[in-house]
């Protein structure tokens, strides 16, 4: 199910203004510039991003999601599946993971996975989306702090590591400054939105549509 558009929003805006307020008054950092590298057919990527495929892809799909966010843990169990098959695994599409945050615990579930080595992200990723209710503060009884916890003890990290990771404030300037570069560069203003081959495509598209714009694309290859 998901959120009403006009909320997530009016959410989304409310995090980034926060964001930015932190960023600013914590000082920024080399990686707040986001150094970009030229993949594929010169979509952008960064040395920072978590990615999969082949950077040489025809096709070169960013997918900006939110750990919290409904309609991302349901592409995450529809689409994602299907899109490394067939997609990202034929060689056909290079694959950018950038978290979106559409409140502050995507920011702390963003840290806990960076910490984690990197072969490890979408492993975790994926945990997160499939646990949402035991994290996520949208869910009754859900408790962000133990949650994410228990998360990442599962992962393989300590109660102390993970405490560690969420409170680094490097993480969470990288967070922000992936969220602000977002919205400047390609106006992202929802969960999840893929930006395929430099073309946004409708915030919360479900993976027929996307699966539909990534063929019509080969065909023309």
């Amino acid at each position: 199910m998901s959120r009403n558009q006009v909320l997530l929003g009016i959410v989304v805006a409310a995090v980034l203004v926060l964001a930015a307020a932190a960023w600013y008054f914590m000082g920024r950092s080399q990686s707040d510039s986001l150094p970009a590298l030229t993949a594929g057919s010169g979509s952008v990527a960064t040395a920072d991003d978590r990615t999969l495929g082949n950077p040489k892809a025809p096709i070169v799909a960013i997918e900006y999601a939110a750990p919290m966010c409904p309609h991302c843990a349901h592409m995450n169990a529809e689409g994602i599946p299907v899109l490394k098959a067939k997609y990202i695994d034929t060689g056909k599409v290079f694959y950018i993971f950038r978290v979106f945050p559409i409140g502050q615990p995507d920011i702390a579930a963003e840290s806990i996975a960076r910490c984690l080595p990197a072969d490890n992200y979408f492993q975790f990723i994926d945990l997160l989306y499939r646990n949402q209710a035991k994290w996520d503060p949208e869910y009754p009884g859900a408790d962000p702090q133990t949650g994410l916890v228990a998360m990442g003890r599962i992962a393989g990290l300590s109660g102390d590591q993970v405490q560690a990771c969420i409170a680094n404030k490097d993480a969470q300037k990288r967070v922000m400054a992936v969220a602000q570069d977002g919205t400047t560069r390609y106006g992202i203003n929802g969960t999840p939105t893929f930006v395929i081959n430099g073309e946004v495509q409708t915030p919360g598209a479900l993976w027929p549509d996307i699966k539909a714009k990534l063929d019509s694309l080969l065909a023309k290859k």
